[in-house]
């Protein structure tokens, strides 16, 4: 009797999403990282707090939950390019409150980076924007839209989300799909220079096969080819390139807005291409396996 037929899915279920990815993709370079969200304490979520934990990452600042864990289903094409639809409803994720965030944070910490869906959905978005607001003077911020329209289909909001974060985010980092999705027929460096002039102090729009580019708010600019490698799928390359990104920028003591401003191109430079690195390293896995520093010794 056959397995198979039109009424079989075959499912494969990996721990992820854009911030955990981050998350796990800084533990992975020997950094010491923490990770704060809203989990639930269902099956998915405690795998959730399993995977964390197993990677190194400081699970003590997160908020247990009875709401439901956020699924994604991802979709490949012929190229392992993504496509995603999400069941959210009501889930963890979506629902942290002003109340539920940190009175105060560890004084070790030196940067936060927020991004994807629960940076536009309430009451998370209002949440995170509220806490690093009040940390931005303390910490480097870092945002990534990485824009999913099958949750928020509205581009004005995060193009709002993104205005609203000018004079908070020091790095701004974006796809060029989701900067071309956003701002049609305007140039990245136009874009960047505008929003430099708003308070962000370092920006990077990554271009998949075709590289990346980035502009710092003293004037200096570099881009970089992309590595070729063969492509298994995509999920987790952008994240792997931000995570990638906080690492050199700690690693060179530019974990700083002022700091970041200054890269001249030479930085800039080699700081893109240790972020094209390891996204490639990425493409080259199933799934948003993440490289080790190890893997990336050469490039640093």
């Amino acid at each position: 009797m056959p397995t198979d037929g039109p009424a079989t899915v075959r499912l494969e279920g990996r721990a992820g999403g854009s911030p955990l990815n981050v998350a796990i993709g800084l533990a992975r370079l020997g950094r010491p990282v923490g990770f704060f969200t809203k989990n639930s304490t269902d099956l998915f979520g405690r795998r959730i707090l399993g995977y964390l934990q197993k990677e190194g990452v400081d699970t003590s600042l997160m908020v247990p939950a009875a709401n439901n864990t956020t699924l994604a289903m991802v979709e490949l094409d012929a190229a392992g390019s993504a496509s995603y639809a999400f069941y959210t409803g009501g889930t963890a994720d979506r629902s942290l409150t002003m109340g539920e965030l940190p009175a105060t944070l560890p004084a070790a910490i030196r940067a936060i980076h927020m991004g994807c869906y629960t940076s536009v959905t309430e009451p998370t978005a209002s949440s995170l924007v509220a806490l690093v607001k009040r940390e931005r003077e303390r910490c480097f911020i870092s945002y990534d839209p990485n824009v999913r329209p099958s949750i928020e289909p509205d581009l004005d909001v995060w193009r709002g989300r993104i205005n609203s974060l000018m004079g908070t985010a020091h790095l701004l980092k974006l796809s060029s799909e989701d900067a071309e999705r956003l701002y049609p027929k305007q140039s990245f460096e136009n874009l960047a220079q505008d929003w430099i002039r708003r308070g962000v102090r370092l920006v990077i729009v990554t271009r998949g096969s075709e590289g990346a580019v980035a502009f710092a708010a003293h004037g200096c600019s570099a881009a970089v080819p992309g590595v070729h490698v063969n492509v298994v799928d995509t999920v987790g390359a952008g994240d792997t390139f931000t995570a990638a990104t906080l690492t050199w920028l700690e690693k060179h003591d530019a974990l700083a807005g002022a700091a970041a401003a200054d890269l001249d191109s030479d930085a800039l430079r080699s700081l893109l291409s240790f972020g094209a690195r390891a996204a490639a390293i990425t493409c080259s896995r199933r799934g948003a396996d993440l490289p080790f520093a190890a893997e990336l010794k050469d490039f640093s």
